[in-house]
């Protein structure tokens, strides 16, 4: 473990993320700068160095993304602006000032045809303005800025923020019957356990870690699956019906099978992963549903 307290700059705070890890470092030992957007575009060249020549940060956690997949299809300068400019931006400025960097990205870097939970060194192919956003972005990261941890997660949510686990509670509420896709296999992730996580990993030895992980609850369901073990945790009575993708034509390509392998990470940094039934269980009880 660090014998000192850290420095640590969490960009995007406000997001699901950087909302997570602002509730879970309350206890930490380690000093954190939350920056906002408004505080810290990372879009912005000069503004990124003006904020790096302020301050002195050991880690930067980038957890500021471009996040909407579906109008990335038509916003995707937008979407690359954020997700690979300004990846390169902070990488830029984390080299120059001796920081290390924890980059988030995502299982859209895949294209969903693999049959067996995906690894670190398997081959790239996003399949959607989105997915090629966060690609660029980890190539950003790892060309300008050497020490840099890269870590993939998949199916965030949180008990804040627009996520589909809160989409599907105001539903359930709204309507009698939801129809919920079935052939999309992935694994849910509990925003406050990734929080938890990079809260132990910046908490190890850095040196020689750098590269690609990834990191999500463990276990693999669907989005159906999801959806009725949200519906049966609350008691609600709206009825969920499967759907096959097909039936439900969205304006960004999803990948079929988004399923991570976190060996790597549990293994370097001796982590142990929640199932992902229990970290939603948590969110419900802090949501106040259960």
């Amino acid at each position: 473990m660090t014998e000192h307290p850290l420095i640590v700059l969490v960009t995007g705070a406000n997001g699901q993320l950087g909302s997570a890890l602002q509730q879970q470092a309350a206890t930490s030992t380690h000093q954190f700068v939350f920056a906002t957007r408004a505080m810290l575009p990372i879009e912005n060249e000069a503004a990124v160095q003006a904020f790096f020549n302020q301050h002195h940060f050991d880690i930067c956690i980038n957890c500021a993304a471009y996040t909407a997949v579906d109008k990335a299809e038509a916003e995707s300068e937008t979407a690359m602006l954020i997700n690979s400019h300004g990846v390169a931006n902070i990488a830029k400025a984390c080299q120059l000032h001796h920081t290390a960097l924890i980059h988030i990205s995502t299982d859209y870097v895949f294209d969903g045809k693999g049959i067996a939970p995906y690894t670190e060194d398997q081959p790239t192919a996003p399949v959607n303005a989105y997915g090629i956003s966060k690609h660029e972005g980890e190539q950003m990261a790892l060309q300008f800025c050497k020490r840099t941890i890269i870590i993939r997660t998949a199916w965030v949510y949180a008990a804040h923020g627009h996520n589909f686990l809160l989409t599907m509670l105001r539903l359930m509420k709204e309507k009698v019957q939801l129809n919920v896709v079935n052939d999309q296999l992935g694994c849910p992730t509990y925003a406050n356990d990734l929080a938890d996580a990079l809260l132990h990993i910046i908490s190890t030895p850095l040196e020689n870690q750098w590269g690609i992980y990834h990191y999500c609850n463990s276990g693999v369901t669907t989005w159906y699956d999801f959806a009725a073990a949200i519906s049966r945790m609350t008691g609600s009575s709206c009825q969920i019906n499967p759907i096959p993708a097909s039936a439900y034509p969205t304006p960004a390509q999803r990948p079929a099978y988004s399923v991570l392998n976190t060996s790597k990470i549990q293994n370097r940094f001796a982590l142990t992963i929640p199932a992902w039934e229990d970290g939603l269980e948590r969110c419900l009880r802090a949501i106040g549903n259960l």
